[in-house]
């Protein structure tokens, strides 16, 4: 079940309990470092797999939620506009199926590669917005449960990233982020080598950083 983060509560709470400060203007040329920490969240149905070839009928799924510390660069191509990369420590998601329970674990990096435009005022606060691409590689997956001793897989993921926050000026180079993504992660799943469909797990990725301009 999606709920809103605590802890992005509270960076925004104190972000805007802060005094007035310089806004962080970007210009082109300008870099920017942001090491933060993320939450992963999954939508709460990750689709049916069709489970004939274990003899069974259609598995509900269903794809935990992680927290991992997270790192971003971007480069400024054009006044306000940036390509940012996004990192990350991998996530570790348990995977399980209505009914029956757990039956597996798996990691992944999501890399991500964004177009992004900063909204330009004289305010502290800066909103932007951004739209990419995100790789997803799933590794380290085991089978667990009623799945145990079995093979599981799941495929590396290509697909739209969508991405919006806001950046409290702290300084001329520092600001406290807040943001929210999406992303389009399809990944099929198999069993012993048996393609029993995708799991669409189609993530929330929110938290939050400390961003610094260089």
């Amino acid at each position: 079940m999606r709920k809103t983060s605590a802890l992005l509560l509270s960076g925004l709470a104190a972000a805007m309990a802060l005094a007035a400060a310089p806004a962080m203007a970007q210009s082109k040329g300008d870099w920017t470092l942001g090491v933060g920490v993320h939450a992963v969240d999954p939508k709460s149905d990750a689709g049916d797999l069709n489970g004939a070839a274990l003899g069974l009928g259609a598995l509900p799924t269903k794809v935990d939620s992680s927290v991992r510390p997270t790192v971003t660069f971007e480069y400024f191509v054009a006044d306000n506009v940036g390509i940012e990369v996004l990192g990350a420590l991998p996530f570790k998601h348990e995977i399980s199926i209505d009914g029956v329970g757990k039956v597996g674990e798996t990691k992944q990096l999501p890399p991500v590669v964004s177009l992004q435009y900063h909204f330009a005022n004289s305010s502290k606060v800066t909103p932007f917005v951004g739209l990419g691409v995100n790789y997803t590689k799933f590794f380290s997956t085991d089978s667990k449960g009623a799945l145990a001793g079995t093979k599981l897989k799941l495929e590396d993921s290509w697909g739209l990233a969508a991405h919006a926050g806001l950046d409290f000026a702290l300084s001329e180079k520092g600001a406290l982020r807040v943001d929210l993504r999406w992303a389009d992660i399809d990944s099929k799943v198999k069993v012993n080598g048996n393609t029993l469909g995708t799991a669409k797990v189609d993530p929330l990725v929110y938290g939050m950083a400390y961003v610094f301009k260089f």
